[in-house]
């Protein structure tokens, strides 16, 4: 079961992470400073990162992107993803209408999610804080790393950018 923190609650939710709520509800284009935020609060990711690790989420391989329904129910659909291990950021490139980006909206300021991908007998889940970032800035950026590691990615003028920040790393690398 997920847990929320309100807008005045504290919680910790399974995954340790501690989250304060502040003043009212975060906007979309805010979700920059929120992730900044919310990676400053982790406190379960492991100090450091092998070098298998680091290859394996530089491959290219298909992932698997977890999100809440409102319901609370899974939605999991494949996606294209990177990693980038300085900043413990994880980022998805979608149309900002998609149904996992109207997930993360839904469970603002952010949303719990896993990332996940698999080669053979290696895997590897990242578990972190979902938001959804509109800055053309970040939207380039992410576009930019996702051509790095699988090829450029069609023009799609609604496109977002969902910004993960990694609470969790597991797996077999």
């Amino acid at each position: 079961m997920a847990v929320r923190a309100q807008p005045s609650a504290r919680a910790r939710p399974a995954g340790g992470i501690l989250l304060s709520g502040g003043a009212g509800t975060a906007s979309p284009d805010s979700a920059g400073s929120i992730v900044k935020d919310l990676i400053s609060m982790t406190l379960h990711v492991p100090p450091t990162i092998t070098a298998d690790f680091r290859d394996f989420w530089q491959e290219r391989h298909l992932c698997l992107l977890v999100t809440h329904r409102p319901d609370g129910t899974p939605h999991q659909v494949p996606v294209g993803a990177t990693y980038d291990d300085v900043s413990g950021i994880a980022r998805v490139i979608s149309h900002g209408a998609s149904k996992k980006v109207r997930n993360v909206l839904a469970a603002a300021p952010g949303a719990r999610v896993a990332l996940s991908q698999v080669a053979g007998r290696r895997w590897s889940t990242l578990e972190g804080i979902a938001t959804v970032n509109r800055d053309p800035q970040a939207v380039a950026e992410a576009v930019r790393r996702y051509t790095e590691r699988y090829r450029e990615p069609r023009v799609n003028p609604e496109r977002v950018v969902i910004e993960i920040a990694v609470t969790r790393r597991m797996g077999t690398v």
